[in-house]
């Protein structure tokens, strides 16, 4: 008698029907071996470049899809990390598949226009698109953006936000003025044992009472003072950081120390422990996106010290 876990795909045998016929079937040995590809540790740094270059208007996608043995591109398996370039004069229009998509404006000024209502972004704001929005972004001055979607996510659900009055996310600017400020009442406040250190979370009128950014992204604005560091730590969100500043300054990912590059993106898997580390004389700042809202939902988050 062979091995359960040996036996292929099973086919209804004698179906009636084109609903019977679509089924499926596995077995307690053979439905639970898939192997898949790890998320890997990995720095992009030649995107960011591509987009500060300003040669164009256009988007920079970090996309490992073919190390994740995804079909569809993306960063990690549920988000997908850009840089965007929009020179002066231009306009580009953004329309993704996806829940929302959160934009960091790393330089240049500019207005963006979403169902109706018009912002002015300037250096250093933040704002939130719900998906399939046609929003258009214009600049004024040459901009250049890091932008994170969950489009893999709806990519491995086949599916699609939900417009109007039933989505979950709005149009929402934090301009960086507003950042500073807010970011100063945090550091007028003690740091406890059981934080992360001095850092800013970024949540909307639509998701107030989860915390989060949208359903299933959280953002923070992380700091470091000089010469400090963030204790070892794990979690089973997967983390992609934005290098704002710090200089010198690493993070380390199974002990392997990981050197920042101006403006570039780390990826940090899932449940690896790992460090944030600040060796220079001026604070470090790092804006990180992770898939956290469905761990936090799941109560499966699973954060703690090492």
């Amino acid at each position: 008698m062979s091995d359960m876990a040996e036996m292929p795909v099973q086919l209804p045998e004698h179906p009636t029907s084109g609903t019977e016929a679509r089924g499926r079937y596995f077995n307690s040995g053979n439905a639970f071996n898939i192997k898949l590809p790890e998320v890997p540790c990995a720095l992009f740094t030649e995107e960011a470049a591509r987009a500060l270059a300003r040669t164009e208007t256009a988007l920079y996608p970090c996309d490992i899809s073919a190390t994740l043995d995804c079909p569809f591109p993306a960063t990690t398996p549920l988000l997908l990390a850009r840089y965007a370039s929009v020179l002066a004069g231009a306009q580009l229009t953004v329309d993704f598949v996806a829940t929302a998509s959160i934009w960091y404006v790393i330089d240049g000024a500019g207005t963006v226009t979403c169902g109706g209502e018009e912002i002015r972004f300037g250096k250093g704001d933040v704002f939130l698109l719900p998906g399939l929005a046609a929003a258009v972004i214009g600049a004024e001055a040459a901009a250049v953006f890091w932008c994170v979607g969950n489009d893999p996510q709806l990519a491995f659900e086949a599916s699609a936000p939900i417009p109007g009055a039933r989505d979950g996310v709005a149009f929402v600017h934090f301009p960086a003025g507003e950042i500073a400020h807010q970011l100063d009442k945090v550091y007028a406040q003690e740091a406890n044992d059981s934080t992360s250190g001095h850092a800013l979370i970024f949540s909307a009128a639509q998701s107030e009472k989860s915390r989060n950014i949208t359903p299933t992204m959280t953002l923070s604005l992380n700091t470091l003072k000089p010469h400090s560091f963030q204790p070892p730590h794990r979690h089973n969100s997967v983390a992609l950081t934005l290098v704002i500043a710090g200089d010198p300054a690493h993070t380390e990912i199974d002990d392997v120390p990981w050197a920042w590059a101006p403006w570039a993106t780390l990826l940090t898997p899932p449940t690896a422990k790992h460090s944030h580390h600040n060796n220079g004389d001026s604070r470090a700042e790092f804006l990180i996106v992770q898939d956290g809202g469905f761990y936090y939902h799941a109560r499966t988050m699973g954060f703690q010290f090492l």
